[in-house]
């Protein structure tokens, strides 16, 4: 009987390990984690949330206000109970897409430290969309097989 090597053995115990469904929820959660905070803030200081609103020239302020905390919430609920997963996890990179080209508009930053710094929340911010579109791929895929 041969033994498997390491470089065998490492994707098994990888696969035991990270491929329990109580992981997949936490990495959910985590990606999530922005929107469910984000949302909630919003709900509990409305009047905040109208005036990031009005801030970014959207209108009408009130309006968005509830669409956005109805999104954030709602979009996450579906990623983190997995019913309709795929369709969550794409509101959400579509949301964090749009919102990224309006609030993080780095380029017209002159050079300092808030340009640097927006530079870099504007590429986490893909990172977070590209998290979201595997997560929908995945959803998709696991669907396509069952």
């Amino acid at each position: 009987m041969t033994s498997l090597r390491l470089q065998d053995r490492l994707p098994v115990m990888a696969g035991f390990i990270f491929g329990s469904a109580a992981v997949r929820w936490l990495a959910c959660l985590g990606l999530c984690a922005a929107y469910l905070q984000g949302g909630l803030v919003k709900l509990t200081d409305f009047s905040g949330a109208v005036d990031e609103m009005q801030h970014f020239g959207l209108a009408p302020a009130p309006w968005l206000a509830v669409l956005v905390i109805v999104l954030e919430l709602g979009a996450s609920a579906l990623v983190l109970t997995g019913r309709l997963r795929w369709l969550g996890a794409l509101l959400l990179a579509g949301f964090t897409l749009l919102a990224t080209f309006l609030a993080l508009r780095f380029w017209e930053l002159p050079a300092s430290q808030e340009r640097f710094m927006a530079s870099n929340s504007f590429f986490e911010h893909l990172g977070l969309i590209g998290g979201f579109l595997l997560v929908a791929w995945q959803d998709l895929q696991d669907r396509k097989v069952s």
